[in-house]
């Protein structure tokens, strides 16, 4: 599934907040960014369409959305082309890149170990 920055940054809130409607969504959206409640809307009709959000339910006239895609299904989605854009498909060099450039403390390092010992298990 192909989604927009924009789009990922809904879905965000619908996987980490559940259900809610356009103008909740909206007064989320605007604490980070300036943006209209017609590009939300937008943004919600697009991700419906796509079936990334599926409608839960109605009270009264408003209407509540609700995540009907996993994050993972997402992420799985994207994170091979991003690699491929970015790391001209080498997964190493993005391994790398974050193990050398980001602040890694004693959890991250034990996190990264105990990950490697599971995959090493796997095999």
């Amino acid at each position: 599934m192909k989604l927009s920055d924009f789009e990922l940054d809904v879905m965000q809130v619908f996987w980490d907040r559940g259900a809610h409607s356009a103008p909740q969504m909206h007064k989320i959206i605007e604490k980070d960014k300036p943006v209209a409640y017609s590009t939300v809307k937008t943004i919600i009709d697009r991700l419906e369409e796509k079936g990334a959000i599926t409608r839960e339910r109605n009270e009264g006239r408003t209407i509540y959305y609700r995540a009907a895609v996993s994050k993972d299904i997402v992420t799985n989605s994207l994170i091979p082309n991003f690699i491929k854009r970015l790391f001209k498909g080498n997964s190493r060099l993005l391994i790398s890149h974050l193990i050398e450039n980001e602040k890694l403390d004693e959890q991250d390092l034990d996190y990264l170990n105990k990950l490697i010992k599971q995959k090493k298990q796997q095999k």
